[in-house]
């Protein structure tokens, strides 16, 4: 793959320097580049074809993705060129080839087995969940008011309307839905260590409780964030309600399916049963909170 994308990146090179400026390639030499950038283009297709599916659903996705952006990246760059008078070399040519460049030079960033593809796809799980906690806590920090930063418009009036602003009742919920939040970036941290730790690519039962995990964790950060987005005022309190439940369900099978996987030896299992509790615990005072809401 390595060799693949490289020369792939070298005919990107030679194609736009070709069209940089007059006179026109003859039609030979057109057709001998044409055939360079197809058959670079179809091994790279090719070695990812070669990957097998038994490696790990995430390594092959992201191999996949990275694979996509070099055929996107030179497909762009032909239709710029063959868009663009040959006159000089235009600005919207030289990003194309960058962009071909750049996503040639991702090969050497690829995990190179499925551990180092779930730990990575984790990693960015708990980068979202980071910034959605962050957003939200700022939010509850400048005041009543999480709109304070909006101009008042004086047509529109709505900075003195009351739906901008949290009820007692209100706050009260949303210290549980940020415990809630928080047990979210607990969570990922926790089994992302785990998986950094203990992980291993080495059989097809191990690989495949990396991608289950992934794939369950995958499906944390949007849940924190329509969690997030139906706490802002004016707040439908069972909208948080049911929010926080399809979060604390999915929390739960993260933690589920890394107790039973080989990424959780017996030492690892406290923290899997504190969060666990963590969750639940907020759940229900979520529960309480919205009691009178069904």
């Amino acid at each position: 793959l390595d060799q693949t994308f490289k020369v792939t990146s070298q005919e990107a090179t030679k194609l736009s320097l070709a069209f940089s400026r007059p006179p026109l390639t003859s039609a030979e030499d057109c057709r001998k580049l044409s055939e360079d950038v197809q058959n670079a283009i179809l091994a790279v297709a090719t070695v990812y074809y070669w990957l097998p599916k038994g490696q790990g659903t995430t390594l092959r996705k992201m191999v996949r993705d990275a694979t996509t952006e070099v055929v996107e990246g030179m497909i762009q760059l032909t239709e710029t060129i063959l868009s663009a008078p040959l006159e000089s070399l235009s600005q919207e040519q030289l990003i194309s080839t960058g962009g071909v460049w750049e996503a040639c030079e991702q090969v050497s960033n690829l995990p190179r087995d499925n551990q180092a593809a779930v730990a990575s796809a984790l990693a960015a799980c708990l980068g979202v969940v980071k910034d959605a906690l962050e957003e939200m806590e700022h939010a509850l920090v400048e005041g009543q008011d999480p709109y304070s930063d909006i101009v008042e418009d004086e047509e529109l009036g709505f900075r003195g309307n009351r739906d901008t602003y949290w009820s007692e009742a209100d706050r009260k919920l949303l210290n549980s839905c940020m415990g809630l939040m928080k047990a979210s970036k607990a969570c990922l941290k926790k089994v992302l260590a785990v998986v950094k730790a203990y992980g291993k690519a080495d059989s097809p039962e191990q690989i495949a409780q990396l991608d289950d995990l992934a794939d369950i964790a995958n499906e944390i950060s949007p849940s924190v964030d329509e969690l997030a987005l139906s706490m802002y005022p004016p707040m439908n309190q069972l909208a948080v309600r049911l929010n926080a439940a399809k979060l604390a369900s999915v929390l739960k099978k993260v933690l589920e399916i890394t107790k039973t996987s080989h990424v959780c030896p017996p030492s690892e299992e406290g923290w899997v049963q504190f969060l666990t509790g963590a969750v639940d615990h907020n759940m229900n005072k979520i529960k309480n909170f919205t009691q009178g809401q069904l």
